[in-house]
């Protein structure tokens, strides 16, 4: 769960703007972990990964 501190002053555009980059640095690094190590589809399907 990611939580962005809304500074005083700051709008909320830029709050949202911060807190997309942080989910989508947050996406990538879930991907790498996700594409260290090959799983067979079958193995997927299974649900074991």
């Amino acid at each position: 769960m990611l939580i962005i501190n809304v500074k005083d002053g700051e709008s909320i555009d830029r709050a949202l703007k911060r807190y997309k980059r942080k989910h989508r640095q947050v996406q990538m690094a879930k991907e790498l972990r996700n594409r260290k190590h090959f799983t067979k589809p079958s193995v997927e399907r299974r649900g074991k990964y």
